[in-house]
C-alpha cells in the first residue's frame, strides 16, 4: 500500500504542516505546484528532501487561487485548464531535476480535484495535459471518477486513492468540508480504518452504512494539526499487520 501526502503547500512567511517530518513517513508525495499553495524554495526543498528519502514525486496541480488554497471551484475554460495543468506539471519538473529526482504521477489538488470527478470538460482537459506531457505519468484519483475513467481512455497508467482523515458520503464520494464531522481527527480510529482500507475491507460511511473503497494508495492530508502524528500511527499500525509501505512508482 502507497502512503501519499500534500506536501510544499507554504508560501512565503506563511508555514503550513511539517513537510521534512512527514516525509520520513509517507511513500508518495502530492507536490504543490505553485497554483494553490507553494513558491519555489518551498517546491524545491520538499523535492530535495524526497529525494533524499526516496519518495515518488506526484504533481499536486490545482486552480490558479492561492487566496482560497485552491478549494473553490473555477470555471474555466478546457483548453486554459489544459495549458495551466501543463504549465504547473512543467515548473514541478525543473524544480525535481535540479535535485536529481522527476515527476512520476499527477494529483489533482482540492476543488479541482472534486470537479472532476463528474465535470467531463474538465477531467477532459487534465487528462489531454497529462497525456501531452509525454513522459508516462500516471494518474491518482478517486475510484469511479471521470479523471481516472477518462486517463486509461487515453493509454495512461491510473491508481486509486482512500483518503485516511476524510468522511464518504454512501455513494464513496467525499463529505464536503464545510460539513459537519468531514474530517476525521482521532489518530487511533484513523489508523485501524487504513488498515481495513489496506486489507479491502469495508470502512464506514457517514451515514453509518458500510462502504468498499477500492485504493492503491492512502492519502494522508498534510496541513491538518495532528498530520504528522496520524502518519505516523498510521505506517505504524500497517507495519505491524505485516503490511509494507510502497511508493506507485515501485509497482
Amino acid at each position: 500500500m502507497d502512503l501519499n501526502a500534500d506536501l510544499a503547500e507554504s508560501f512565503g512567511r506563511w508555514e503550513l504542516g511539517d513537510d521534512e517530518a512527514l516525509l520520513r513517513i509517507v511513500t508518495s508525495a502530492n507536490v504543490a505546484c505553485g497554483f494553490h499553495a507553494g513558491d519555489p524554495g518551498v517546491i524545491r526543498r520538499a523535492c530535495a528532501w524526497a529525494a533524499r528519502e526516496g519518495v515518488t514525486i506526484g504533481a499536486q496541480v490545482g486552480y490558479r487561487d492561492l487566496l482560497g488554497f485552491g478549494r473553490r471551484f473555477v470555471d474555466i475554460a478546457p483548453a486554459e485548464l489544459t495549458d495551466e495543468v501543463l504549465y504547473q506539471i512543467g515548473a514541478l519538473e525543473a524544480l525535481a531535476g535540479a535535485e536529481g529526482a522527476e515527476v512520476s504521477y499527477v494529483k489533482p489538488h482540492g476543488a479541482l480535484y472534486n470537479a472532476i470527478v463528474s465535470h467531463r470538460e474538465q477531467a477532459s482537459a487534465v487528462v489531454e495535459a497529462v497525456h501531452g506531457y509525454g513522459r508516462d505519468l500516471a494518474a491518482l484519483g478517486l475510484p469511479g471518477s471521470l479523471w481516472l475513467r477518462l486517463a486509461e481512455e487515453r493509454g495512461l497508467r491510473t491508481f486509486r486513492e482512500a483518503f485516511a482523515d476524510r468522511a464518504y458520503t454512501p455513494d464513496g464520494t467525499l463529505v464536503p468540508r464545510g460539513e459537519p464531522n468531514a474530517v476525521l481527527t482521532d489518530p487511533d480510529a484513523i489508523a485501524a480504518r487504513c488498515l481495513r482500507l489496506a486489507r479491502a475491507e469495508p470502512i464506514e460511511a457517514v451515514d453509518g452504512g458500510e462502504l468498499e473503497v477500492a485504493a492503491e494508495s492512502i492519502c494522508l492530508h498534510g496541513d491538518t494539526p495532528e498530520a504528522v502524528t496520524i502518519a505516523r500511527a498510521v505506517r505504524d499500525r500497517l507495519v505491524s499487520a505485516g503490511i509494507t509501505p510502497t511508493p506507485m512508482s515501485r509497482r
